[in-house]
């Protein structure tokens, strides 16, 4: 009987947990829609369903996907030390996320895209960035999420945490936009590969999506190697860098090495840059975030 009552406050406590947290995170993910609308100077529900701009929508759904993924890292569940104190945390943590992942795209667009008007484009309909976008945030998110996973408690260091993580992976995710677009010239008779996303490649958009998503989570590697000390942030700082570049050597190597096993017999290049493949790009995509995700997995 006294393990029925046991269980029936457990239950009672997780059933208001969960409230709280599902009630934040409806009010974030629809301050998303509203935050896309704003900063593109349109109203979604006209670019949704009048105008059908699918680019926007793959925008807007990166970004709500984006913010989720962060929240995720904010639930402290069971371990919730009162109902004000993870209504706070779910609430502060999820609003920093969603700054942070509005700051990212701007980095994205300004640093590693910037040959490209994204938001132009993206009002043009060219699904092409829209994805790129979608990839972008979604990388950012998975990085966030880690950081907030790693952190302890809700004070002012946890933030700088935060936010030190962040940095790193907007410097690794420009690096990989920059390694990328070198090699994709230098398979292409020094082509630009943000021409060809302007130009509504859809594969190569798919190929890079899985780039960048895979860098994230080699990034997320960091975590498993560093403890949290609010005392030690710069070297933590120095610390995500460093792990974080190693893992994404290490996840681009066996990646490559993946690719080539799994799509013995067809040049990607060829398939991909030059006839649009997208079938062998999504391939190319989900080998990326597959070996990164084993690789992280064994980590834990």
């Amino acid at each position: 009987m006294d393990n029925l009552l046991n269980i029936t406050n457990i239950d009672q406590h997780m059933l208001i947990i969960l409230a709280i947290d599902v009630a934040v995170a409806i009010l974030l993910l629809s301050a998303m829609r509203f935050v896309a609308g704003l900063t593109a100077k349109v109203n979604t529900t006209d670019e949704l369903a009048k105008e059908d701009n699918f680019a926007f929508g793959i925008s807007v759904a990166g970004s709500v996907a984006a913010l989720g993924i962060v929240l995720t890292g904010a639930i402290t569940g069971e371990s919730a030390i009162s109902y004000e104190v993870e209504a706070i945390g779910m609430f502060a943590y999820g609003l920093f996320g969603l700054i942070l992942i509005k700051l990212g795209r701007i980095i994205h667009d300004r640093f590693a895209l910037d040959k490209i008007d994204k938001m132009a484009e993206i009002k043009n309909r060219n699904i092409t960035i829209g994805i790129v976008d979608a990839a972008s945030v979604i990388a950012t998110a998975i990085i966030i999420r880690a950081v907030l996973i790693w952190v302890d408690g809700l004070d002012v260091y946890t933030f700088i945490a935060i936010a030190s993580g962040f940095v790193v992976s907007q410097i690794i995710l420009v690096l990989v936009t920059r390694i990328r677009e070198a090699h994709y010239a230098r398979n292409n008779q020094q082509d630009s590969m943000q021409e060809a996303f302007a130009g509504g490649q859809v594969a190569l958009a798919l190929r890079y999506s899985g780039q960048v998503i895979s860098t994230s989570l080699a990034v997320t590697a960091a975590s498993y190697f560093l403890v949290y000390t609010p005392e030690t942030i710069v070297e933590n700082l120095i610390g995500w860098l460093f792990f974080g570049l190693l893992m994404t050597v290490v996840v681009s190597l066996l990646t490559t090495i993946a690719k080539r096993i799994i799509l013995w017999g067809i040049d990607m290049t060829q398939e991909v840059d030059q006839q649009h493949n997208v079938g062998v790009a999504s391939i190319e995509m989900a080998v990326s975030i597959a070996i990164a995700m084993i690789l992280t997995a064994l980590m834990v």
